[in-house]
């Protein structure tokens, strides 16, 4: 089941979903619109090895936008920093931006219940593109879950990616590998 505006705004009232900066604007009927922070990130290497620690330049967005290229993946890091305690978080794309041939998740749209962070957004897109820094980019959209969790996120740990940010965050997959002797 999805949260409507109204249940969405009761679980913010209690504390289940937290969502900083919280702007009434952006809550729709039952998602709630999410902005490209200032920074993006791209790997330094051309070949990515997933047992290794795959560095990334870190930039900032400036006023006159930044144009992404096709062949090239972009971290980029939503505006907002949310919390979800009761649900799974999703996030989508918003059609405006797939209608600009913009991809803003390649696999992680899903969170999980204990999520606490700013999203680390994996952009892609099929033709060249200006972006700007506030601009929105995604939907959060919130699935009630059933039973009892006896392993939140944020309390895992091994969890990954549990520092709080507001820069993207590059993949530590090479943390699921036994570290060579």
């Amino acid at each position: 089941m999805i949260l409507t505006d109204k249940k969405i705004l009761e679980a913010i009232d209690r504390g289940q979903i937290v969502i900083e900066p919280f702007r009434s604007e952006c809550l729709g009927t039952n998602s709630y619109d999410v902005h490209l922070g200032k920074y993006l990130a791209v790997y330094r290497d051309r070949v990515l090895d997933a047992k290794k620690h795959n560095p990334v330049e870190l930039f900032e967005i400036g006023p006159e936008g930044f144009v992404l290229q096709p062949g090239t993946l972009y971290l980029g890091v939503t505006e907002e920093y949310t919390e979800t305690h009761h649900c799974v978080p999703f996030l989508e794309g918003k059609s405006s931006i797939g209608r600009l041939g913009i991809d803003i998740h390649a696999t992680a749209g899903k969170g999980d219940v204990g999520f606490s962070n700013t999203w680390t957004l994996e952009i892609s897109c099929v033709q060249p593109v200006r972006v700007y820094a506030g601009m929105p980019v995604g939907q959060l959209i919130y699935f009630l879950i059933d039973g009892d969790i006896e392993n939140y996120y944020n309390k895992k740990k091994n969890a990954k990616y549990n520092q709080r940010t507001d820069k993207p965050v590059e993949s530590m997959m090479w943390k699921n590998f036994p570290v060579d002797e």
